[in-house]
């Protein structure tokens, strides 16, 4: 296992650790990743006490069908994009009532997909409700290497946004109570 599996790998316990402890609940929505943030978790004993679900949505009409992606979004801003990334942490928190909605979107290549993004672009969004409302932030990020490389660094990088979320909140006492399932 490469260095960068291992450190998933070891996030993916903190994240399990975490969630556990602040009795939170996880929906995923994977597209660049295609279930390998679900998997990291997954591995991690205890996960189903936290681990809501993950949606798989590689194609852009599987965002649409599956997630509820608006359309327009996808024609406008792309399938690789910050709107698309923060609809679809959206409505991953809503449509499974989950306390955290993360989302994954990019290009892994080797080829682009014809869209404005260049290989290695992802971006990840995460949802909360903070006041009954939610809102979704994300953060763009681009990663070097293989296709393998680039899925596993977004994985992770997932996994490290929604770490930074939780903890954040638990420093603020800002987390919504009430929302967990």
């Amino acid at each position: 296992m490469c260095n960068i599996e291992e450190q998933a790998d070891k996030a993916a316990v903190k994240l399990v650790e975490k969630l556990t402890g602040g009795h939170y609940s996880l929906a995923l929505a994977e597209s660049c990743t295609a279930g390998l943030v679900s998997d990291l978790i997954a591995r991690v004993s205890g996960a189903s006490a936290v681990l809501w679900g993950s949606f798989v949505c590689y194609s852009p009409e599987a965002k649409k069908r599956m997630l509820r992606v608006d359309g327009n979004i996808l024609e406008k801003h792309g399938p690789v994009s910050a709107e698309t990334a923060g609809e679809m942490a959206l409505n991953a928190l809503d449509i499974s009532g989950a306390t955290i909605g993360a989302s994954v979107t990019g290009l892994a290549g080797p080829l682009g997909d014809g869209s404005a993004a260049s290989v290695g672009t992802v971006f990840i969004g995460i949802a909360r409700r903070v006041n009954g409302e939610a809102a979704a932030d994300v953060k763009p990020l681009f990663f070097k290497g293989s296709r393998a490389e680039i899925r596993i660094q977004a994985a992770k990088a997932v996994i490290d946004k929604i770490l930074e979320t939780v903890n954040r909140e638990q420093g603020t006492g800002n987390r919504e109570q009430g929302l967990s399932s």
